[in-house]
């Protein structure tokens, strides 16, 4: 879902990506990021435990959001482009949560010799809530 047509032109400020939906995740989509992120804190896969800590039920390991909302900015302008990524965590992912992200052009501008676009990127569950809000900066394909 790579997009190829994205051009200088096409970043102004204020640009906005396509919104995309993730999920709704399962606990199983938990489960295989613990295993490929090596983090298996019992809180994300283990009902009794995760209930024994005052949760609901097993919730997701926030990384996976992350790497769902890198995912998501990186379909639209590439991997090789990105410069800088980064996230705060805001909201718990539950089993069955459908998750959208977006992402906006804030600022356009040149610096050392590339150009460059900063964005401002959200992944919010289908409560309306965040999840993640997230920021990046790519060079401009």
């Amino acid at each position: 879902m790579v997009t190829t047509d994205v051009t200088w032109e096409d970043l102004s400020e204020g640009t906005a990506a396509e919104p995309r939906d993730f999920g709704p995740l399962t606990r199983t989509d938990f489960v295989r990021y613990q295993g490929a992120s090596g983090d298996f804190n019992p809180i994300h896969h283990d009902e009794e435990y995760a209930k024994s800590a005052g949760f609901p039920t097993v919730f997701s390991v926030g990384m996976l959001q992350a790497g769902i909302l890198a995912t998501y900015v990186t379909d639209w302008l590439g991997a090789a482009n990105v410069r800088r990524f980064g996230v705060q965590f805001r909201e718990q992912v539950w089993p069955g949560d459908t998750l959208t992200c977006t992402g906006t052009v804030t600022k356009q501008y040149e610096d050392g010799g590339e150009r460059l676009v900063d964005l401002e990127l959200a992944c919010t569950r289908q409560t309306g809530g965040t999840a993640i809000k997230g920021w990046a900066t790519f060079v401009a394909p």
